[in-house]
């Protein structure tokens, strides 16, 4: 007679989770890519004005949120990276955090319905995680802090498509450190 426990540890188990596209990271990478992606925002637009466009942390957000593909590991990315941002930048504590947030959260749940393999549907999601997260933020600064930021739709519009090419060769590089066993 076999464990009635035994197919639902069957299920769930890590190799089956594997074959069910969820992805595993080494912890140095879990860590270390948010960490490069925030110190990148905070330190080379000083020198490289340019790169200023880019919003690394979140790309980085949607990619572990995605891969993931599990709800609750998106919270907790998108509120690990958004309150490490948050604390690195002039804004006030836990803006960020609120909106990547909500980022890692629809992301994976995006992940669930989606082959997120797929370089097109990478392109589309981190153009529209971008203006999701300027949106949010902008709504959440006028309601929270009772700021008038202005929301400048064309200018958010043209960043979204420069961070949705962005993030396609950068998902690429991020891919090369998955864990295969």
């Amino acid at each position: 007679m076999s464990d009635p426990g035994t197919g639902f540890r069957e299920e769930f188990s890590e190799s089956s989770l594997l074959k069910k596209g969820v992805s595993k990271f080494h912890v140095a990478a879990i860590v270390g890519i948010p960490l490069a992606a925030i110190l990148f925002q905070v330190y080379v637009p000083r020198f490289f004005q340019f790169l200023s466009y880019l919003e690394l942390p979140l790309l980085v957000t949607v990619y572990f949120s995605l891969m993931r593909r599990s709800p609750i590991a998106g919270v907790l990315f998108g509120a690990g990276i958004g309150l490490a941002q948050d604390s690195l930048s002039h804004n006030p504590l836990g803006m960020f955090g609120i909106v990547n947030t909500l980022v890692g959260y629809f992301a994976a749940s995006v992940s669930q319905r989606f082959d997120v393999q797929n370089p097109f549907v990478r392109l589309v999601l981190g153009f529209f995680f971008f203006f999701f997260h300027q949106f949010f933020y902008w709504v959440l600064s006028r309601a929270l802090l009772g700021e008038a930021l202005e929301f400048d739709l064309q200018r958010t519009l043209v960043v979204a498509v420069l961070n949705a090419i962005v993030a396609v060769p950068l998902y690429h590089i991020l891919d090369k450190l998955k864990v295969t066993d």
